[in-house]
């Protein structure tokens, strides 16, 4: 029941791109600021998912492993993806906003950071301060995710 779950969570998440390739992804996100991801499905058949960012060095893939003993396990990809977004948006490791270089530094690490998704679509108004109609306000805050 795992994978059921964990897919359909990701499929309401509105970054979940699908079948993209790295190519494709690579395109969507080059024009984006350090920080923007989306989901694709992994080319790799070991693999279900792949996270698309744009980092310093420019867009980077990083393939999700399930079951990797060693690293911190979370219940599905959206929930890696929620607590890396707030690591990397509150965390000591953020980096200040700005104009960044393009160039990774000079020891050829680059930082990850994952800060704004790049939605499939425009996100809904999630406006629960706004004169709307009950079942409007409870359908615009209905999205539960944290990213």
């Amino acid at each position: 029941t795992f994978i059921p779950q964990n897919v359909t969570c990701v499929l309401s998440s509105g970054w979940y791109w699908g079948s993209l390739t790295a190519s494709e992804a690579k395109e969507i996100l080059q024009d984006t600021s350090e920080g923007a991801f989306l989901l694709r499905d992994s080319s790799q058949r070991d693999y279900l998912f792949t996270i698309s960012a744009m980092t310093s060095a420019g867009p980077t893939n990083l393939r999700i492993e399930y079951n990797t003993p060693k690293l911190k396990q979370f219940d599905s990809v959206v929930h890696l993806v929620e607590h890396y977004v707030q690591l990397s948006r509150t965390g000591s490791n953020k980096v200040p906003s700005g104009p960044h270089p393009k160039t990774p530094p000079p020891n050829g690490t680059v930082q990850l950071l994952l800060t704004t998704p790049v939605y499939t679509a425009t996100p809904t108004l999630a406006a629960p301060d706004l004169p709307l109609p009950g079942r409007l306000k409870d359908y615009l805050t209905e999205y539960s995710y944290h990213v």
